[in-house]
C-alpha cells in the first residue's frame, strides 16, 4: 500500500480537495459549492474522495487545509498542515509550471495576486472588500442578462465591438450595464465589456504597482470563464496559461505541503460521518470582549480561536455549556 496526502481548499463559494500520490500525481480531484456550509462541503468533497479513490492501493498520511475556513477544517481532519492561500496557491502552481512569474487568482469573492522569481513568492496582495473584480460580480451580471454565466466566455469571444463597462465599482457597473442594454448595444458586446472591465479593476486595483512579468499562470473560478482570460491576454500583452486543475490548485499545494511535513497519521475518511458543531460566544472578561469560536464534538471542545488568553477559552466553554 502506497502513500497519498490529502489537500482540502474551503472557500467562501466553492470547497476543494485533492489527493495526490507519493510521486505528486493527483489522484482524485474535487469541487463543490461549499453553500454557505463549510462542515457539509468538506464532507461532501471527502465522499466523493473516498469513491475515486475505491480499488486503489492507497493509505492517506498527512493532511492539508487552506482557504478561509482552513483552521475549522484543519481541526474537524486533524490536519498536519494549516496553510494560508497565498503559499497554497504557490507551491501548487510551481509543481505545475516551475518558471511562473507571475499568478492571476479570481475567486467567488476574492482575488489575488502572487509575484514570484526563480520559484519564491517575493510580492502578493489580495482584494476582499471590492466584489468588481471576482466571480460572484460576473454570475450577478449574468442572472441580469438571462444569460447562464457558463456561456459568458463565448458569448464575449464573439464580439466585434465590445462596449466600456464602469468597473471600478459594482454598482456603477451595474447601472452602467442597464443602460448599455436600453439604449442597444449586443449582448455578446456588453458581455466581453464586463469581462474586460473585471480585469481593468483587478490590475488597476491588487496589480496597481506590481511587477507583473510572464510566464502567466490564471486560476480559480473565474479561469474557466474564456473571455476573461482573453480579457487578461490583450491587457498584459502575452498568452496567460489556464490548467485543468486550475480551479484545485489551492488544495493541491496544500497536499503537497502536507507530503512534506514531518507528521504523519492514518486518515479514515469516515471522519465524515462524525458530527462536529461550532459555538459562537463572546466572553465579556475584559474591554477586549473576545468574540470565541468553539468546535465541539460529541459535547466536547476539541479547539477553539478568537481569544487573546486562556480565561477567555475557559469562560468561553464555560459559556456554551461545554467540556473539554
Amino acid at each position: 500500500m502506497s502513500e497519498a496526502y490529502l489537500g482540502v481548499d474551503i472557500g467562501s463559494i466553492s470547497t476543494k480537495g485533492v489527493v495526490v500520490s507519493q510521486d505528486r500525481e493527483i489522484l482524485a480531484g474535487s469541487y463543490l459549492w461549499t453553500e454557505g456550509n463549510p462542515v457539509a462541503a468538506v464532507r461532501r468533497v471527502l465522499r466523493e474522495l473516498e469513491s475515486q479513490l475505491e480499488g486503489k492501493d492507497v493509505q492517506v498520511r498527512a493532511v492539508g487545509t487552506t482557504g478561509s475556513a482552513r483552521e475549522l477544517i484543519g481541526v474537524m481532519l486533524g490536519a498536519q498542515v494549516v496553510k494560508n492561500e497565498v503559499t497554497a496557491h504557490a507551491i501548487g502552481t510551481l509543481s505545475l509550471h516551475p518558471d511562473v512569474r507571475t499568478i492571476f487568482e479570481i475567486g467567488g469573492q476574492d482575488s489575488k495576486i502572487i509575484i514570484l522569481r526563480d520559484g519564491i513568492p517575493v510580492d502578493y496582495a489580495m482584494n476582499t472588500l471590492c466584489a468588481a473584480g471576482t466571480g460572484s460580480f460576473l454570475s450577478s451580471q449574468a442572472r441580469r442578462l438571462g444569460i447562464p454565466v457558463e456561456e459568458f466566455g463565448e458569448y464575449a469571444l464573439r464580439s466585434k465591438r465590445p462596449t466600456k463597462i464602469a468597473g471600478r465599482c459594482t454598482v456603477f457597473a451595474e447601472s452602467d450595464l442597464v443602460h448599455k442594454a436600453q439604449i442597444g448595444y449586443q449582448p455578446e458586446d456588453i458581455i466581453a465589456g464586463v469581462c474586460t472591465a473585471i480585469v481593468n479593476n483587478y490590475l488597476n486595483n491588487i496589480g496597481k504597482g506590481k511587477d507583473l512579468q510572464p510566464p502567466f499562470v490564471f486560476q480559480g473560478g473565474v479561469s474557466k470563464n474564456v473571455g476573461v482570460v482573453r480579457a487578461f491576454e490583450n491587457a498584459v500583452g502575452h498568452s496567460v496559461t489556464v490548467d485543468d486543475c486550475g480551479h484545485l490548485m489551492g488544495a493541491l499545494g496544500v497536499a503537497l505541503i502536507a507530503a512534506d511535513s514531518p507528521g504523519r497519521a492514518d486518515f479514515d475518511f469516515a471522519v465524515q460521518d462524525i458530527v462536529f458543531e461550532t459555538l459562537g460566544e463572546e466572553c465579556g472578561g475584559c474591554p477586549n470582549d473576545c468574540e470565541v469560536v468553539l468546535i465541539v464534538r460529541e459535547g466536547r471542545v476539541i479547539d477553539g480561536w478568537g481569544n487573546r488568553c486562556a480565561k477567555g477559552f475557559e469562560r468561553a466553554k464555560t459559556a456554551a455549556g461545554a467540556v473539554s
